[in-house]
């Protein structure tokens, strides 16, 4: 019971980390120029103004273990965006212009896992709604 509630929190807030660096690596990137990045690859401009915070906002909640599923959610479907707008002509290890979508398949696993489990580890989903560690 313990291992799984200590590797539930690892899983979520590695995950958070690393989508909490995307967010800060597109804010500082400056959102004109991620916009105009989506707009080269065929994704509309505005949908930049949308991903970097949910990752920017996503990586803290899930950092601290706040709204966890929801999150892990959403962080699901901007993974599927990316996916299938701009990862799958590149191949799933890439084409050596651009990465493939291998480590998005794994963000997702660890996402949908998440989303579906009663335990979120030690967070404050678990304190603030006593959510069961199964």
């Amino acid at each position: 019971m313990m291992k799984v509630t200590v590797v539930s929190t690892i899983m979520r807030v590695v995950l958070g980390i690393l989508f909490l660096a995307h967010g800060i690596s597109k804010f500082q990137m400056g959102m004109d120029g991620v916009a105009g990045w989506f707009q080269s690859v065929g994704i509309p401009g505005f949908l930049a103004y949308v991903v970097s915070p949910i990752e920017l906002v996503g990586g803290i909640l899930l950092i601290i273990g706040l709204f966890t599923r929801y999150v892990s959610i959403l962080l699901i479907i901007v993974l599927l965006g990316a996916i299938f707008t701009v990862k799958l002509s590149a191949g799933l290890m890439g084409n050596g212009q651009m990465a493939g979508y291998e480590l998005d398949l794994s963000f997702m696993l660890v996402a949908l896992y998440l989303a579906v489990s009663n335990n979120t580890g030690f967070s404050l989903d678990q304190m603030l709604f006593r959510r069961k560690t199964a």
